[in-house]
């Protein structure tokens, strides 16, 4: 049938299951949005308040549904707002397609209004884009979009067309979509050879990333558990992969990970890294990371083995496939010493925010009662900064998909349009969006799209008037120069999610926790809690920048 482009745009969106799409209309997608309106009963459109919200509400749709998210924006500032998005989503392997608008053929390459090479200016942060400059190849490379972003390691891909495709008339025929079976390379002697050490192993120790969640490996992972009866950590990518309650489970490895792993890590003989790239977050020093380990490494993309860490031995494979097929060569083992030493680490060494005031608000003590009320089931959102490792250490995941979080890139400003996607993703799930008040300020504006469509996530926002992380890092590393950490901006939280038509309410002492938690919680509608704390409570264990991960600073003397 005889279509126009932008109407072969949204029917190539319903080929891929598309159901929602985030954006902002303008000058160069006019015929796109021409075609939403045609298709509005089968595609919804979300409005954001700015196109980087839209990016991060696609990102945070896709993180939290397994699917891929579709942002579309226009032209010139249009484009570019994306970049950030598109970086954030690249850095965490996140499959996004970004559909952006260009000015029409003849005026490409002549600086015409709203013109930016958008191809060019995103070709390091995005796995794959085009430019479509013949309509006839319009629905096979909107297709093939696809298919790169969701295979393999995911990530985002952009398609850049130009306005006057948009309007062309071509033939469209439906196809139906690619879905490729996950791979493994890893050949047979290569997994015996890796269940071999894993036999030899006496005090195994391991380690999942964000390879778990995206390939939905938790099962497969835990059969794993099991078999070898080692400890786990995890990655702030990872969390979910493998359940926190589980006894078994110690924490976060790295710069702001326990002190139980940092011990396990310093006394294992082989060190287990699943579905992870080694950040220089986690390994810290590399020369003395894992110093008594073989390192064994499990991930998707070739180009990740031995980048950071040299490893002896390494399956290449979609994680969830690599693992069935190396546990049916495993039979159980058990190392109860191994584990006995390392219960007694995590006994000694718990996780514990202290106040001398009985009525302070600990951020430990919000989220442990957050994750009492909603039965460890919420799916949290977060900026990035403090609060985002508090959310990491004192929340509970038992699923994946649950932490949606910017980690590569550490993006702040991220999470309230992360968590305006994963609540459409999941409308029957409670979303909470934890924030700081330094990226709460970069994108309050996505207030107004939670309100306007009535899209129930709850702020939580702590408060604490500084650019809390760099105030640490300043307060240990640079002499206690507070530079242009102090907010004092003077900001009334609840009388600005007012202004949107969304109730406020405040924190202020221990008592306030539960029955604000509560009554936000019950909520049916977006709610914003401001919780004051105080600007010194830190982020700890912390390893300082090229220092072991054996050697964290679990406490900071506050004596100003």
């Amino acid at each position: 049938m005889k279509l126009t482009g932008a109407q072969i745009i949204i029917e190539c969106l319903l080929e891929q299951g598309v159901d929602t799409v985030f954006g902002y209309p303008g000058g160069s997608v006019l015929n796109i949005y021409d075609a939403l309106y045609e298709y509005q009963d089968k595609v919804r459109h979300i409005l954001t308040a700015h196109e980087q919200g839209a990016c991060h509400a696609a990102d945070g749709y896709a993180r939290s549904s397994g699917k891929t998210g579709v942002v579309i924006a226009t032209s010139g500032p249009g484009a570019t707002n994306l970049v950030t998005g598109l970086a954030t989503a690249y850095m965490d392997s996140v499959p996004l397609v970004a559909i952006t608008g260009n000015v029409a053929l003849p005026l490409l390459g002549l600086d015409s209004f709203q013109e930016v090479d958008i191809t060019g200016v995103t070709m390091p942060i995005t796995k794959h884009n085009y430019i479509v400059k013949d309509v006839k190849d319009l629905a096979d490379t909107l297709r093939e979009a696809f298919l790169i972003a969701s295979t393999g390691r995911k990530g985002p891909v952009l398609v850049d067309i130009p306005k006057d495709i948009t309007a062309a008339v071509y033939d469209y025929a439906p196809k139906k979509p690619e879905h490729p079976a996950p791979t493994c390379a890893a050949a047979k002697e290569d997994l015996e050879k890796a269940a071999a050490m894993i036999r030899e192993a006496k005090r195994p120790f391991i380690y999942t990333g964000g390879g778990v969640v995206a390939s939905g490996a938790d099962k497969e992972v835990r059969a794993f558990v099991d078999l070898i009866d080692g400890p786990v950590a995890s990655s702030l990518m990872g969390q979910g992969g493998f359940d926190n309650t589980d006894p078994r489970y110690i924490g976060m490895l790295g710069m702001h990970g326990t002190k139980t792993s940092s011990l396990a890590v310093g006394k294992c003989d082989l060190f287990i890294g699943i579905g992870t790239r080694f950040s220089d977050r986690v390994v810290c020093d590399i020369k003395t990371f894992a110093p008594q380990a073989k390192v064994l490494q499990i991930d998707i993309d070739p180009a990740e083995i031995n980048k950071n860490i040299k490893v002896s031995h390494k399956l290449i494979g979609d994680v969830a496939l690599v693992l069935q097929k190396l546990n049916a060569l495993l039979s159980p083992s058990k190392h109860p010493e191994w584990m006995a030493e390392i219960m007694e680490d995590k006994k000694q060494y718990p996780l514990i925010q202290t106040a001398d005031d009985p009525e302070a608000v600990l951020p430990q003590y919000v989220l442990e009662t957050l994750d009492e009320l909603t039965g460890g089931d919420a799916i949290l959102t977060t900026e990035v900064g403090q609060h985002q490792m508090w959310a990491a250490q004192f929340y509970n995941f038992k699923h994946p998909r649950q932490l949606v979080t910017s980690g590569g890139l550490g993006t702040m400003g991220y999470g309230l349009g992360a968590s305006l996607g994963a609540q459409v993703a999941n409308p029957d799930k409670l979303v909470i969006n934890v924030a700081g008040d330094g990226s709460f300020h970069m994108n309050c504006n996505e207030l107004v799209t939670a309100a306007k469509y009535n899209i129930p996530i709850v702020e939580l926002l702590f408060n604490n008037n500084v650019l809390g992380m760099v105030r640490q890092w300043q307060r240990l590393f640079y002499g206690k120069r507070f530079s242009q950490t102090t907010l004092d901006r003077g900001t009334d939280y609840v009388k600005l999610a007012e202004a949107y038509g969304i109730p406020g309410y405040t924190i202020s002492k221990k008592s306030d926790v539960r029955p604000v938690l509560q009554k936000a919680l019950e909520h049916k509608c977006p709610v914003l809690i401001n919780c004051i704390i105080d600007k010194d409570i830190n982020v700890l264990p912390m390893v300082p920048a090229g220092a072991s991960v054996a050697e964290p600073i679990l406490n900071i003397e506050i004596d100003d």
